[in-house]
């Protein structure tokens, strides 16, 4: 896919990346503006387990029901802030390919929550982003900030391993 990363198709993967982050920051701006309770979404997941064609598998349902629930107060902070986090490390460029991971993971469990609406759309843009590299944040900070935190753990790296010690 050397064709999509140059200079001219980074300005297609930065609107996609920006579109991307605005949809995040929608979705998790009412969550954290209006308080957002996510047990009822658990309780509705663990529901949808049963039956002959659950939407829902049940080792899922499983972590749902004994870990997810019983902390949903910390599930819906993650939940609320990590979504508005995502979408402005995507909008603004930083941290791009952690906010496109979590972004991926965040659509992962709420596909696997039995949660169709705009996640398969969203978890494939990211995973889309994901496989452009650089060219995702050729224009955003992290074109400037990978290569100073590069050059800045870089050599300290170099400079341990030559004076005998480990290298991170």
């Amino acid at each position: 896919m050397s064709w999509a990363k140059g200079p001219k198709m980074a300005i297609v993967w930065t609107i996609v990346r920006v579109w991307l982050g605005i949809q995040w920051i929608t979705g998790g701006w009412h969550k954290v503006a209006d308080g957002f309770d996510a047990s009822g979404f658990m309780q509705g997941a663990i529901a949808k387990a049963g039956g002959d064609h659950p939407a829902v598998q049940a080792w899922y349902a499983a972590f749902l029901e004994n870990v997810a629930l019983p902390n949903a107060k910390l599930f819906s902070f993650l939940v609320a802030y990590g979504e508005v986090l995502v979408g402005i490390g995507l909008v603004v460029g930083v941290a791009t390919i952690p906010a496109l991971l979590a972004g991926a993971f965040m659509n992962l469990n709420f596909l696997l929550a039995g949660t169709t609406s705009t996640n398969p759309i969203l978890f494939t843009v990211a995973v889309i982003l994901l496989g452009t590299g650089a060219a995702s944040y050729y224009y955003g900070g992290d074109r400037f900030l990978v290569p100073y935190i590069k050059e800045k753990f870089g050599k300290k790296g170099a400079k341990n391993a030559a004076e005998g010690g480990a290298t991170v």
